[in-house]
């Protein structure tokens, strides 16, 4: 019996179904990342829970064993210029429908971390199911989730070598005290997300 029995392994037996989250929807610098994963139905981890209830270390030792015995997968990135553009709702969508895309095989039905995603391409209403904490309830989605944050955090810590100031490598962006003072002293970077109001920095933005 393994750590997190609660996961299910599909919805439906025999058929390929994808689980699809992304990692990166808070923060006020960086891309935000899409991944989807169509596993083995016997696909088991001990470690496998959602991405946020592991230790980096938990979700680094994951993300090989995903990558190497998912029979498909794909992360895709949006960039806080699109995000500014379409905003972070639907950049987070449209990550996971480019994830999908990239899927080979391709799945017949998609498992969706949260409660909002569009149809797109061949996948209407029927063929997704939208899944509140679906990346603690479905394996594929929780691997999703992993490969989502794992590929974030190590874009943020090359980032980080780039603007040392803003401590990127620990807080991946996310509107920590350091991070908003550092904002508050340096600017903005080219990787900052315009479209992110925050209340700290009311006077510095506008």
């Amino acid at each position: 019996m393994g750590k997190h029995p609660q996961l299910k392994p599909y919805l439906e037996p025999d058929r390929l179904e994808a689980g699809c989250d992304e990692a990166g929807r808070g923060p006020l610098a960086g891309p935000v990342y899409a991944a989807a994963v169509i596993l083995p139905p016997d696909f088991h981890h001990p470690l496998l829970n959602d991405s946020k209830q592991l230790t980096e270390r938990q979700r680094d030792l994951l993300r090989p064993v995903i990558e190497a015995e998912a029979l498909a997968w794909a992360v895709e990135a949006v960039s806080a210029e699109e995000i500014d553009r379409i905003n972070i709702l639907k950049a987070s969508v449209t990550g996971m429908q480019r994830a999908v895309l990239r899927l080979s095989p391709a799945p017949d039905f998609l498992l969706i971390d949260g409660n909002r995603f569009y149809p797109f391409d061949r996948y209407t209403r029927e063929r997704f199911l939208t899944v509140v904490h679906g990346d603690a309830t479905y394996a594929s989605i929780a691997a999703a989730s992993v490969l989502a944050k794992t590929w974030r955090d190590e874009k943020m810590r090359e980032l980080a070598a780039q603007f040392p100031q803003y401590g990127w490598d620990r807080n991946m962006g996310y509107p920590t005290p350091e991070h908003i003072e550092a904002v508050r002293r340096y600017g903005l970077t080219p990787w900052h997300r315009r479209s992110f109001h925050v209340k700290e920095l009311e006077p510095t933005l506008f």
